[in-house]
């Protein structure tokens, strides 16, 4: 039974994605078949909200029934010591982020219907192309499913990559917006040098173990250097998904899509995708302690820059995208010291709280009609529902007690801070320091940014005084409303011990700091200190002047924070000028030599037909006339011949 759920999962998605492709898309204005587009969209309704809520269903009896690791596989291809399975490989850990891709999934679908219609401050003013808006979401949803549930390194990797299809797919949704189809390119083309890295790694896995089914590859007996290779391979593909140093820099760009889009990203889908592959690999990783000593100082890394790059954006979306980066870093730094609990339990929580706030973002801008905070202000009289659920979505991510991010962040210090004093994690004790460290400043940046985008967007004097904004209608605003709940109770709940046994990633036994996720004690009172502090500095620097940028307290940081330290220029310099340079010399031999022979082949071949032509045409002037005269001559001849005669 646990086994045919699991298959049934992400098959519920799929064939309603499928279903969906196959609908017209809806008639470009209004006026023509508008009862053939009406038709077609609520067809697209109808798919989508119901293979969100039958994967849910599906996730929830599946999350009930489980009650040990299970797996189910049948061999599929068979080359004679390389094999590829079908199956799922299923436990407690899978199914709670089954759970959370599914609810995210569903409150998105239900929230677009919404979103997504004719009004003057919608994303899309006009949106004639929405089944198969709703069809991509269905696949999108069901392709992190079968990650999920994958137990076939190959079958994972046809997930992952029909994600990266999907959000390419969905960024450049809104084809009227100049920066749409080149973000989604840019996360195209970032997240494919990561995944080339991501299939060399399951290919090394594969071919050293004789199958790619996960068991067999966890249970193989592989050399050092392998594991070494393969995993630092596979996260290649991890920083690329999750958006980690070096190759995060797509995903901010990727705001350009829908907002409910970027909500799903960032929550439920690409993003952890990277992270939970980490887990269900972690004992390959800590046999290869050099992978997890790489993981923690990239992790550690993009949680500052993540985190300061936050600080400076006018872009409301922008500044939650820079902190979906830096909180990612929170996970991959609890994975990099021995801890893939504490980083799961992360996940859920940031799952929650980042669909919240984005999908609160949304009816901000559904509201006001822009992104940008300068152009927001006192919208907290106007917008009281959006208002508090924005508090508690900013609450859960700066860890504030006791919501969920508050539980969830400290499991990540404590297990850091942890296997630094002890050396109890897999990588050296100095990565323990490092990720604590990090995490610690992190603390203190992003209640400073989490509190700037709080004044700037809601309090203060509104900036747009001919806009009368108002709260969103219902199919806004209950998803906004159900997603607040986990983000203020996820936490609490898994310091009751509501899922603790389950989220303990139980096909993987891991020596070192998993006793508990929630850790309570003395050491919690520095991170609390640093939340006062990152909270109180934005809020005294607001006091003096509520019509300034609290931002410009950071002088000439500001610009280099608002760039992310240029690494996006750094990254154009030494990667795509260079890439551009090649594609320009490739294009130039293909034009001057390649073509050049081509053409200059014809060129001869019509110049030589060319030069006969002219001989034959010279020539039969000439031949004719001697064909004349000769008949001249015969007949002159016959003539005298008959006269003599």
């Amino acid at each position: 039974m646990t086994g045919l759920l699991g298959a049934l999962l992400p098959a519920v998605p799929l064939v309603a994605g499928l279903l969906g492709l196959l609908l017209p898309p809806a008639p470009r204005h209004p006026t023509t078949n508008a009862e053939g587009g009406d038709r077609a969209r609520r067809v697209a309704v109808a798919l989508g909200v119901t293979g969100a809520a039958g994967a849910l269903a599906l996730a929830v009896a599946l999350l009930v029934t489980v009650d040990r690791p299970r797996e189910t596989s049948t061999t599929w291809v068979d080359l004679g010591g390389l094999t590829v399975t079908l199956g799922v490989r299923l436990d407690g850990a899978a199914a709670l982020v089954a759970v959370a891709v599914t609810a995210v999934a569903l409150a998105v679908q239900v929230y677009s219907i919404g979103y997504l219609r004719r009004g003057p401050h919608d994303d899309l003013d006009v949106d004639h192309r929405y089944p198969p808006y709703a069809a991509q979401i269905s696949l999108f949803t069901a392709a992190m499913l079968l990650v999920v549930v994958a137990g076939d390194l190959l079958m994972l990797l046809v997930g992952w990559e029909v994600m990266g299809l999907c959000s390419y797919l969905l960024i450049a949704h809104d084809r009227r917006l100049p920066g749409a189809p080149a973000a989604a390119m840019k996360a195209f083309l970032v997240t494919r040098v990561g995944d080339v890295g991501f299939l060399l790694g399951i290919a090394l896995l594969g071919v050293s173990t004789g199958s790619f089914r996960i068991a067999d590859v966890l249970a193989h007996d592989h050399s050092t250097a392998t594991l070494t290779a393969a995993g630092l391979l596979l996260l290649a593909g991890v920083a690329g998904k999750s958006a980690q140093f070096p190759l995060h820099t797509w995903l901010p760009d990727a705001m350009a899509g829908p907002t409910p889009i970027s909500a799903l990203i960032h929550a439920a889908t690409m993003v952890a995708a990277g992270v939970y592959a980490v887990t269900r690999l972690y004992p390959l990783f800590t046999a290869a302690p050099v992978t997890l000593t790489v993981l923690g100082v990239i992790g550690s890394i993009t949680l500052l820059l993540g985190a300061l790059a936050a600080t400076a954006q006018d872009d409301i979306k922008r500044v939650l995208a820079w902190s979906t980066v830096s909180q990612i870093g929170y996970m991959t730094g609890a994975l990099a010291v021995g801890s893939p609990s504490a980083a799961l339990f992360h996940l859920l929580t940031h799952a929650a709280f980042k669909a919240l706030l984005f999908l609160a973002a949304g009816a901000v801008i559904h509201a006001v009609g822009t992104t940008l905070m300068s152009e927001m202000g006192g919208l907290r009289r106007t917008m009281p529902v959006t208002f508090w659920c924005t508090v508690v979505g900013l609450g859960a991510l700066a860890g504030v007690p006791p919501l969920a991010g508050f539980w969830s962040k400290d499991g990540v210090l404590a297990v850091a801070e942890a296997a630094a004093r002890e050396g109890t994690g897999p990588a050296p004790s100095w990565v323990g320091w490092l990720v604590w460290l990090a995490g610690l400043a992190g603390v203190a940046i992003t209640a400073w940014y989490a509190g700037r985008l709080l004044l700037r967007a809601f309090f203060g004097e509104p900036r747009l005084p001919l806009v009368r904004p108002h709260d969103p209608p219902a199919l806004l605003r209950w998803p906004v409303l159900l997603l607040a709940v986990p983000a203020a109770l996820l936490g609490l709940a898994g310091f009751l011990g509501a899922f603790a046994d389950r989220l303990r990633f139980a096909t993987v036994p891991v020596a070192g700091a998993e006793d508990a996720l929630v850790h309570l004690g003395p050491g919690l009172l520095l991170p609390l200190a640093l939340l006062l502090v990152g909270a109180g500095l934005v809020l005294l620097g607001w006091r003096r002047d509520r019509a300034a940028d609290p931002a410009a307290a950071l002088g000439p940081l500001r610009p280099v924070f608002a760039r992310a330290f240029r690494l996006d220029d750094v990254q154009h310099t030494l990667v795509v000028r260079p890439v551009r340079a090649l594609a320009r010399v490739a294009r130039t031999g293909d034009e001057v030599v390649v073509d050049g022979a081509v053409e200059g082949s014809g060129r001869a071949a019509s110049g030589l037909g060319a030069g006969l032509a002219a001989l034959h045409r010279a020539a039969l002037p000439r031949a004719a006339a001697g064909v004349l005269a000769g008949a001249l001559l015969i007949g002159l001849a016959a003539a005298l011949i008959g006269g003599v005669r």
